[in-house]
This record gives structure tokens, C-alpha cells and sequence, in this order.
């Protein structure tokens, strides 16, 4: 049996001393489940009765009002805030630089920092203003491993994939910037939607192979679609893959988001080089796979991404031969001017061809819409996002045509 004797101690016992934590050290709740979340809450002692109750507070906070501070929430008593402050984090990325283009479309440098072993990566997210919505271009992974030959991103090697959490602070900082959330106000001047949500539609194309890095896409994506939070409809959410196929029927089922696939060449010889991916999964594999994709319906198209590439893949004879892979699935073919890059060997196509591809595929039935320029003056193109040890100087970066994804998801 254990001694007694402490009871009779003249000293009073003393506190245990509660080291306060840098919150760059602490886990954050931002990106967890409602089960997860409520494990964490037990472990820090709260009463099991009380969790369910206490989650739901926290969701509405985090996901419905976008706080990022234990102090806003109002209706949570002292005793919770400080016990919440103690243990854990919902603060923000760093922002190291933002961008924002004549055209309204703004780019954010953001910075997350070192959790565990490790130091702090950098990535980029985009915003861009349409007639009717806004979408959020946000990314997946530090760098990208697929090394697709006419991607700026591609020539960076990747780092490490992003946590949910991170993937959905890309959402949260956005909506932040923009007044997205309750009682916040739209910057002055900033160019917005006129009417509904500043960010009504996300993709994943930004940094990274999002279907490289599933859990986690789809742990913060299914956050970012839930009804009782952030609410985006799964229509107006697109997840875009280099092709990576175990992956795309998962994404249907699991996830139920919309789908793009960057395509780029009708060819394997010429996908290999382009995509070099496609040497894994080559375009039978990748299309069969398309077709199977749940749900796939002419209300829920897959998109083909198709960078246009002069003297490479902007024939007529591609044109054809992209119309005869695509028969039978419900498709739209996003046509993109190539954006230069320092170093790449490419040039884009000239635009009268560009028009002649458009106009054939159209007559075939199917939509073929041509990317408009976006962005123009802070290199924030799809294919030019890229971070850190390889950024241009600024003053570079002013000099090359930028443009960035639109047109994707519904408008339901």
C-alpha cells in the first residue's frame, strides 16, 4: 500500500505548472472530424455527456461564423475558452504576400508552420472573381511529384503533402480576406460577385496531386461540403487529377465532388511525355475509369482539362481523335492557352488555331470553352503556381501572362 505521509505534509500541495504552449506547437481542432473533435475534447477532460453539445458549438463557430480566436465565442464559458486556448489552436496561416490583379483575382503566399519535426512550407492559393460566383483555386500538396513537362509547378519537388487542416485554412483565410463570413465586410474596392457568396466554388488545382494525398483532400473537402458548416454545394466542388486511377472512383464515392482530368494529349506516346503519369495509368485505363465514375450524368459532367500546346497537340487530326476517346461520357473540354514560364520549352498555340480546335469539337456536341485570361499581372496561372527556394522576383513575375481556372462546377 502507498505511504499516506503526503497528507500530513505543512506545505500546501502546489498546482501542477501548465506550460504555456506556442501555438504553432499546439494541434489545431480546424480540419477534424466531429468524431475526432469530440476525442480530442475527452482526452483534455471533457465530461463524454457534454461532448456532443460542445462540438456542435465549436463547428458553428469555426465553420458558420469563421472565428479564429477561443475568445470570440461568445456563448462557450470562460472556463472552456481557457481550457480550448491551453491545448489547442484554430489560428490562421501566415500570410507572406498577397497579390491582388487588375481584374480582381487575387493570389496569397501562405506559410504554415513546422508541426513536429520538420520547418515551415510555403504554398499558394487564388481566388477569381466571375459574373455569378468566385472561385478558390487551392492546393494539395508542398511542390508535386508528377513533374508534368509544361508546368512551372511540376519543377518544383514535392515537400510533403498538406494536413486537412491546412487544406481547409486555404478556405477559411480566403473567405476571411474577402468578408465572406457573417458580420464581416468586403475589403474596399475588391471585386466580388454582385450578389450570394464571395467563394461559391472551389477547385483542386492548385499546388500538388490532390488524389496522392486522398485522406486528407477528402477529410477537409467533406468539412468544406457539410450542411450544418461551410455548406458548399459538392456541384460547385471540383477535384482535378493528372490521372491517377485506383483514386477517381474513390473520389465519386467517398468524396461525390465534381471531377477534371488534365488530359492534354490523345496520344500515350505523346501523354507520356506531357503527363508522365500516363506511363502508370495510360489513357484506356484513365478513360475506363471516367466512364465508371458514380454518378456521371449529363448534370454532372467530367471535365478535360486540354493545355494548348503549338505544334504539338492543337491539330485537327487531336481534335478528332480526342472526340473519339470521349464518346460516351458526359464531358466538357476546358481549352487552355498555354502560360509561359521562365525555362519552358512551349509555346502556345496561336489563337486562330485555337479557334479552329473550339469550333470543332463544338460541332461534335461537345462544350469547349476557351480559358480567358485571369490575372494577368501576378503569375497566377494554372500550371505557374509555385513557392519558396524557385519564386521569381517580382519584377519578373509582372512581365508574364497569367490566367487561372474558371468555368468549373455547377451553378445549381
Amino acid at each position: 500500500m502507498a505511504s499516506m505521509d503526503f497528507l500530513n505534509t505543512a506545505e500546501p500541495v502546489k498546482a501542477p505548472v501548465v506550460r504555456n504552449i506556442p501555438a504553432a506547437e499546439k494541434p489545431t481542432l480546424i480540419g477534424l472530424s466531429r468524431e475526432d473533435m469530440g476525442r480530442a475534447l475527452v482526452e483534455k477532460g471533457v465530461n463524454e455527456r457534454q461532448v456532443k453539445m460542445r462540438v456542435s458549438q465549436l463547428w458553428h463557430w469555426l465553420y458558420v461564423r469563421g472565428v479564429s480566436d477561443f475568445d470570440d465565442m461568445t456563448n462557450v464559458s470562460k472556463d472552456m475558452r481557457e481550457m480550448l486556448k491551453t491545448h489547442f489552436t484554430i489560428a490562421r496561416p501566415e500570410i507572406v504576400d498577397e497579390q491582388i490583379s487588375s481584374d480582381g483575382t487575387r493570389k496569397w503566399l501562405l506559410r504554415f508552420p513546422a508541426r513536429g519535426a520538420g520547418r515551415p512550407v510555403e504554398i499558394e492559393t487564388v481566388y477569381i472573381p466571375e459574373e455569378g460566383r468566385g472561385t478558390l483555386c487551392i492546393s494539395s500538396q508542398v511542390g508535386c511529384t508528377l513533374t508534368c513537362s509544361f508546368c512551372h509547378t511540376g519543377t518544383q519537388k514535392l515537400v510533403r503533402n498538406l494536413t486537412a487542416e491546412e487544406i481547409l485554412s486555404q478556405l477559411l483565410l480566403a473567405r476571411d480576406r474577402l468578408g465572406d463570413f457573417p458580420d464581416r465586410d468586403t475589403p474596399a474596392g475588391a471585386i466580388v460577385p454582385a450578389e450570394g457568396r464571395k467563394v461559391s466554388n472551389i477547385v483542386m488545382m492548385g499546388m500538388g496531386e490532390p488524389l496522392y494525398n486522398f485522406e486528407n483532400v477528402k477529410t477537409a473537402l467533406l468539412i468544406a461540403t457539410d450542411g450544418d458548416g461551410l455548406s458548399l454545394s459538392k456541384r460547385r466542388v471540383t477535384l482535378s487529377t493528372s490521372g491517377i486511377v485506383p483514386e477517381i472512383y474513390r473520389t465519386g464515392s467517398e468524396i461525390g465532388v465534381m471531377l477534371a482530368i488534365s488530359l492534354h494529349a490523345v496520344r500515350d506516346e505523346l501523354r507520356d511525355m506531357l503527363v508522365p503519369i500516363n506511363k502508370k495509368y495510360p489513357l484506356k485505363e484513365l478513360l475506363d475509369a471516367c466512364r465508371a465514375y458514380p454518378s456521371l450524368s449529363n448534370a454532372r459532367r467530367i471535365t478535360f482539362e486540354y493545355v494548348m500546346l503549338k505544334d504539338v497537340n492543337d491539330s485537327l487530326e487531336d481534335a478528332k481523335l480526342l472526340i473519339q476517346l470521349l464518346k460516351g461520357i458526359p464531358a466538357k473540354i476546358n481549352l487552355i492557352p498555354f502560360n509561359p514560364w521562365p525555362g519552358t520549352n512551349y509555346q502556345c498555340s496561336d489563337w486562330e488555331q485555337i479557334e479552329r480546335f473550339a469550333d470543332f469539337i463544338n460541332q461534335a456536341g461537345y462544350a469547349s470553352p476557351i480559358r480567358t485570361p485571369r490575372g494577368r499581372d501576378i503569375l497566377a496561372a494554372c500550371g505557374q503556381l509555385k513557392s519558396e527556394s524557385e519564386r521569381m522576383r517580382k519584377v519578373e513575375r509582372m512581365a508574364f501572362e497569367a490566367m487561372m481556372i474558371v468555368g468549373h462546377g455547377e451553378d445549381d
